[in-house]
């Protein structure tokens, strides 16, 4: 597989380490023109740092040149600084400090993609798809969203509580939260064995050492009776695009697994599984829903179209565009740059349209208490004793071993 699978992610947490790109000409160098009035920008920032009336830094007014830059781009486009370049380092190592919710814009509206398990967020009951309405008490609309972001960040290195005001999905009613940052230590795969000889595994998130840490678990069970397998994305917001082209690997003997467009050379590739995989007789299912985003649709509509799993839950949040951090001259910051869009192995465009399960389960009917047609009486593990969508695919399991 190649290398280059290293330089790409999908993500919103989700986030690669690097991508270095060095532009520079050879012998057409001098017949370059520059298409941007570079000497033009540098008058207005000087003029205005010279005779404006109110005193403002030369290194202010360039970094609301730079935010001027990147409200013209997409919402996964962003300048980091060495601080928030360590943080996705972090991240990308299971280790976070903040509020664990991932967010972008959607319909208009700053939405909650996910919160990450056993964070602030998930304590405080945030869920997929709520829509933030105020922070600080301050109203905030998709057009704010870098103002949202960078609010969150200073409240996060500074250790300071956050008050966000929130609203429902296709509802208009307000609940108020506070939050307090704290260290999130994020274990991407965890697994059981469930009765029945069904392998029951959470993914919450693309790391880099998931394939890694999924094969171990995996090889455990390779001399148990096993009668298949649950693969859970729900509220998975994303991560490392190798670790996602990976893990399909794993599973899939042959196939397309995802195929990658952009305007640079090396934006443009096509990922197809390898012949190696472990338990490819057992029934597979994969697990989504509103908060499984980015990586999460790739794995996920790589073993839909190749068919070999059965997605069971809701529509997925719909990201299909790969990120790429790239480092810029001044050491220890970086560009996180959304440099190319994906397609599903059948070649759908599923940005801003999601993945639709092959069994759907709205979340409303997920906590309605209302007994499915495929879902029989058996409770799964004790930890997930009233979760329908997994009673769902226990009984999915059952009726096709």
């Amino acid at each position: 597989m190649s290398q280059m699978i290293r330089y790409f992610t999908c993500v919103a947490l989700g986030l690669t380490l690097g991508l270095s790109i060095t532009l520079f000409g050879h012998e057409n160098a001098k017949e370059y023109q520059p298409k941007v009035n570079y000497p033009l920008l540098i008058d207005i920032i000087s003029t205005v740092e010279t005779y404006y009336v109110d005193k403002i830094s030369q290194e202010d007014l360039i970094q609301a040149a730079i935010e001027g830059v990147f409200s013209k781009l997409d919402p996964y486009s962003n300048f980091l600084d060495s601080q928030a370049f360590s943080d996705i380092k972090d991240a990308n190592k299971g280790e976070y400090f903040g509020f664990g919710i991932e967010i972008a814009t959607e319909q208009n509206q700053v939405t909650i993609i996910s919160p990450f398990p056993h964070s602030p967020a998930a304590n405080a009951g945030i869920q997929p798809g709520d829509r933030i309405v105020k922070v600080n008490n301050e109203a905030v609309t998709a057009k704010q969203l870098e103002n949202v972001l960078e609010e969150i960040k200073f409240h996060s290195q500074h250790n300071l509580a956050i008050n966000l005001s929130l609203s429902r999905a296709n509802s208009e009613a307000l609940f108020d939260v506070t939050l307090t940052p704290s260290l999130i230590d994020v274990n991407s795969v965890e697994g059981e064995l469930l009765d029945n000889g069904i392998g029951y595994i959470k993914l919450s998130s693309f790391q880099d050492d998931s394939t890694e840490d999924l094969i171990k678990l995996l090889t455990q069970w390779q001399n148990e009776p096993m009668t298949g397998l649950i693969l859970d994305l729900r509220n998975n917001p994303g991560g490392l695009l190798d670790q996602a082209i990976k893990i399909a690997d794993i599973f899939l003997a042959k196939g397309r697994i995802i195929s990658t467009r952009g305007r640079f050379f090396d934006a443009n590739s096509d990922y197809f599984a390898s012949p190696q995989t472990m338990f490819s007789k057992l029934p597979l299912t994969v697990l989504i829903n509103k908060g499984s985003a980015s990586a999460s649709e790739v794995l996920a509509a790589a073993l839909q179209e190749n068919k070999r799993a059965t997605l069971i839950g809701e529509k997925s949040f719909g990201k299909g565009t790969v990120q790429s951090l790239i480092p810029t001259l001044i050491e220890g910051n970086a560009i996180k740059l959304t440099i190319a869009h994906y397609t599903t192995p059948k070649g759908r465009d599923i940005h801003a349209i999601g993945i639709e399960p092959d069994i759907n389960i709205p979340g409303e009917t997920m906590t309605a208490g209302q007994s499915m047609p495929i879902i029989d009486k058996q409770t799964p593990h004790e930890g997930a004793a009233h979760d329908k969508v997994i009673e769902s695919a226990i009984s999915w399991i059952k009726t096709n071993s």
